[in-house]
C-alpha cells in the first residue's frame, strides 16, 4: 500500500477549495490527488510511469467519471505544457512529490530496489530510453564515477565505478548490489552501501535533476497570482534545486547591460523545509527523508518570464 507523504502538510499548503484547478505532476499512488479531490478541487494528474497512470485512473475512477479528475502520462517537465494544451490554466496549485512510490519500490520487475531481485531497469517510462543495465554497459569508468559522485554522493566513487566496470555485464539488481557490497564494507549511518548507488543510477537513467530544474519555472508560470506550488524532495540534490529556483524567482532582477529585468515572481513560504514528524516516520519509514518547500505566485496575470 502506498502512503502519501506529508499529506496534511500538503493540503494545508495548497489550500484546495471547490472549483480550484490543481496539478499533481507526479501522481504516483494517487493519495495526494485524492485529498485534493475530496476538498472539491478539479485535478489534472500526470506521471511518466504508465502503470501509475492506470493505477490512479482505476483507484480514482469515480472522480474521472464525474469529470473532476483527468490523468495523463507525461514527464514533470512537460506537465505545464500539458495543462496549457488542455485549457486547464491558470492553476491554483501545483504539487510534485519527487519520491518513488511504494508500488515502484516493491515491484521487482522495475529494478528500483536492491532488496528485490529483478532486471536492472529503473526507467519510469519503460517505453523508451535506456535501462540502468544499458547505462552501465556503455559508460566508461570516468562517466560512472561522475554519475555516482554527482547524483548519489557515493563515497569512494572511483573505486566503486572500477568495480562496477570490471563486473560488466550487470543485468540484475542482485548483481549490482553484490558488486557494491563487495567493494564498500559496512554501512554508512545505517544505510546499505548500495542505496546511494541505486539512487545515482536511477537519477541518471531518468534525467531527473535536469527535468526538475527545467520544469519548475514553467510550473510557476502556469500559476495564477496567489496560486501555490509545493514540492516534496527526498535527497539533497533535488532539494537544492527547488530551494535555488524558488530563491531566484523570489528576487527581482533589475534591467542592465545585456540583461532583461523582471519583478519578483514568487514569495517563498517555507524558510526551512517542512519535514515529517516522529509519528509519520513511525507509521511510514519511507517518509523519513522527505522535505516540503512551498512558494506562492506574485504579480499580474501576464507572463513575466
Amino acid at each position: 500500500m502506498h502512503i502519501p507523504v506529508l499529506l496534511d502538510e500538503v493540503v494545508a499548503a495548497l489550500q484546495p477549495a471547490p472549483g480550484d484547478h490543481m496539478l499533481d505532476g507526479t501522481a504516483g499512488g494517487g493519495g495526494h490527488a485524492e485529498a485534493l479531490l475530496q476538498a472539491g478541487a478539479q485535478v489534472f494528474a500526470t506521471d511518466a510511469d504508465a502503470e501509475a497512470v492506470e493505477r490512479v485512473r482505476f483507484k480514482l475512477n469515480t472522480w474521472v467519471e464525474r469529470g473532476q479528475l483527468r490523468v495523463e502520462r507525461c514527464w514533470l517537465d512537460a506537465s505545464a505544457a500539458a495543462v496549457r494544451e488542455a485549457g486547464f490554466v491558470p492553476l491554483d496549485g501545483v504539487l510534485a512529490d519527487l519520491g518513488l512510490s511504494s508500488f515502484q519500490l516493491d515491484t521487482a520487475g522495475r529494478g528500483f530496489a536492491f532488496m528485490r531481485a529483478g532486471p536492472l531497469d529503473m526507467r519510469f517510462d519503460q517505453s523508451c530510453g535506456e535501462s540502468a543495465a544499458m547505462l552501465i554497459e556503455r559508460s566508461d569508468v570516468a562517466d560512472m564515477a561522475r554519475i555516482l559522485r554527482d547524483y548519489g554522493d557515493v563515497p569512494n566513487s572511483r573505486r566503486v565505478a572500477d568495480a562496477i566496470w570490471a563486473a560488466r555485464p550487470i543485468v540484475t539488481t542482485a548483481q549490482l548490489r553484490d558488486v557494491v557490497a563487495g567493494v564498500v564494507k559496512g554501512r554508512s549511518s545505517g544505510i546499505h552501501p548500495a542505496t546511494l548507488v541505486f539512487q545515482a543510477l536511477r537519477i541518471a537513467v531518468n534525467d531527473e535533476l535536469r527535468r526538475l530544474s527545467d520544469g519548475l519555472p514553467a510550473l510557476v508560470e502556469a500559476l495564477r497570482p496567489g496560486g501555490r506550488i509545493a514540492i516534496i524532495s527526498f535527497q539533497s540534490h533535488e532539494d537544492r534545486i527547488v530551494k535555488n529556483v524558488f530563491r531566484d524567482l523570489a528576487r527581482a532582477i533589475e534591467p542592465g547591460e545585456g540583461r532583461v529585468g523582471r519583478p519578483a515572481v514568487l514569495a517563498v513560504l517555507t524558510k526551512d523545509p517542512v519535514t515529517p514528524g516522529a509519528a509519520e516516520v513511525a507509521r511510514n519509514p519511507r517518509a523519513r527523508s522527505a522535505k516540503l518547500r512551498v512558494a506562492q505566485r506574485l504579480g499580474a496575470e501576464k507572463s513575466v518570464f
